[in-house]
C-alpha cells in the first residue's frame, strides 16, 4: 500500500466530517464521514459553494475568506448547518489553511454536536428497553402461571355445575382468562428466534404500504421517498414487517383520529444510507435509515420520553405495546427506533446495520 492510498483508507474511517475547499470556497473533497453528517451525497456537494452549508452563510463567507488572507486557522462552536431536506444541524468546526502547487485551500473539519448528545441518549434508550424488556417478561410469567390454574379451575367448575346461568358465569371467567393470556403473550413478544437473511428494506416497506392501502381503502396518501443504492440488509423478514407496520399503523391510527385520512392526511416512507454511524456505543461500516414521517397531530408532550415503554399509547382505547415490539424487534438487529415529533410533523427514525455484529448479535 503506497502513501496516497494509507492516507486514504484513513480519511475514509475518519468519524470526524472533513472538507477541502479551494480559494473561491468551492468543495472540493469530502470524506464519507461528512456525507454521513451532511445527509449527501459527495457528487452532489462536490463544487458546491461552501458557506451555503450554514443556516447563516454570510458570516461564514467573511470568515473563510478572512483564513485565506492571513492563513490563520480558527474554530468555532455550535453553529447551525442546514441539511437538504432542510433539517439543522448543530457543529462544532475547524478551519486550517492549506497550500497545494501554489493554490490556497481550507480545510474544513466539522464534529456533529447533536450526535454526541444523541449517542448519549441512544445509550439511555437501549438501556432503559433492556430494562423494560425484562421487567415486563419476568412480570408476564409469574402472571401466565396462575392464569393457567385459573382458566382450569373454572372448566373444572364448569362441568360441576348443573343451573346454566352459573355455567355463563365460569365462561366469563375462561373467556377474560384467555384475553389476559393474549395480552401477556402479546407482552413478551414473538417466541420465535431471528432468522437472519439477506432482503432488501423496500421489500419490507411495500408490503407494509400495501397492507396499509388495504387497512384504510386507499384513501390513505402513502408517498415514498427511496434511496435505491441500499444494498441488502441481514434481517429477519418477519420481525422488520412486524416492527415497520406497528410504526406505520401507529401514525395511520393518528391521522386517523385527527380525521385527515382523506382529508389530506400522508405518510412518508423515506430510506437512506449512512456510513460510518454510532448506534450506542457500537459503531457499524454503514447503516439503512427508514424514516416513517406523518403530518398528524403530533404526540403529546406528556408522554413523547415514554413512547416505548409497555402501555403508553396516547389513543384511549391504544394498548401502547406497537411501539415497545417494534423497539424490540429493531434491537434484535442491533438498531433503535428515534422519535421526533412536534404539530403537524411526527418523524420515527429506525437504524439498521447493513450487517450485524456477530458478538452482539440477538
Amino acid at each position: 500500500m503506497n502513501r496516497t492510498q494509507s492516507n486514504q483508507l484513513v480519511l475514509d474511517n475518519l468519524i470526524t466530517g472533513v472538507l477541502l475547499i479551494d480559494d473561491e470556497l468551492s468543495i472540493s473533497y469530502l470524506n464519507p464521514a461528512a456525507e454521513s453528517l451532511l445527509a449527501v451525497s459527495a457528487t452532489r456537494l462536490l463544487n458546491s459553494y461552501a458557506p451555503q452549508l450554514f443556516v447563516e452563510a454570510e458570516p461564514r463567507q467573511q470568515v473563510f475568506h478572512n483564513a485565506l488572507k492571513k492563513e490563520s486557522a480558527f474554530t468555532e462552536r455550535k453553529v447551525k448547518v442546514l441539511l437538504p431536506d432542510l433539517r439543522e444541524i448543530t457543529v462544532d468546526y475547524s478551519v486550517t489553511p492549506l497550500m497545494q502547487n501554489e493554490q490556497h485551500l481550507l480545510l474544513l473539519e466539522m464534529l456533529p454536536v447533536d450526535r454526541t448528545l444523541r449517542i448519549d441518549r441512544e445509550e439511555a434508550l437501549l438501556s432503559a428497553n433492556d430494562t423494560s424488556r425484562n421487567l415486563v417478561r419476568g412480570l408476564a410469567h409469574e402472571i401466565k402461571n396462575p392464569l393457567g390454574g385459573i382458566r382450569g379451575a373454572s372448566q373444572l367448575l364448569a362441568l360441576e355445575l348443573d343451573r346454566s346461568e352459573l355455567v355463563e358465569y365460569t365462561d366469563v371467567i375462561i373467556a377474560e382468562t384467555d384475553r389476559l393470556r393474549e395480552l401477556v403473550d402479546r407482552l413478551l413478544g414473538s417466541p420465535l428466534p431471528t432468522k437472519f437473511s439477506q432482503l432488501n428494506i423496500h421489500e419490507v416497506t411495500e408490503h407494509v404500504a400495501t397492507l396499509v392501502q388495504a387497512e384504510t381503502h386507499g384513501s390513505l396518501i402513502i408517498n415514498k421517498d427511496y434511496d435505491p443504492s441500499i444494498p441488502e440488509i441481514l434481517g429477519d423478514r418477519e420481525k422488520l414487517i412486524q416492527a415497520v407496520l406497528n410504526v406505520v399503523r401507529n401514525a395511520m391510527q393518528a391521522l386517523d383520529g385527527a380525521d385527515k385520512i382523506g382529508h389530506g392526511g400522508e405518510i412518508t416512507l423515506r430510506t437512506r444510507i449512512l456510513n460510518h454511524f454510532t448506534i450506542g456505543k457500537m459503531r457499524h461500516p454503514m447503516v439503512c435509515r427508514l424514516e416513517i414521517i406523518d403530518n398528524g397531530p403530533g404526540i403529546p408532550t406528556e408522554i413523547n420520553e415514554r413512547i416505548f415503554y409497555p402501555m403508553i399509547s396516547g389513543r384511549a382505547e391504544g394498548s401502547g405495546l406497537g411501539l415497545p415490539i417494534a423497539q424490540s424487534a429493531i434491537h434484535q438487529h442491533q438498531g433503535l427506533i428515534e422519535c421526533e415529533s412536534e404539530q403537524g410533523c411526527t418523524r420515527f427514525s429506525i437504524y439498521l446495520p447493513l450487517k450485524p455484529i456477530e458478538d452482539r448479535q440477538a
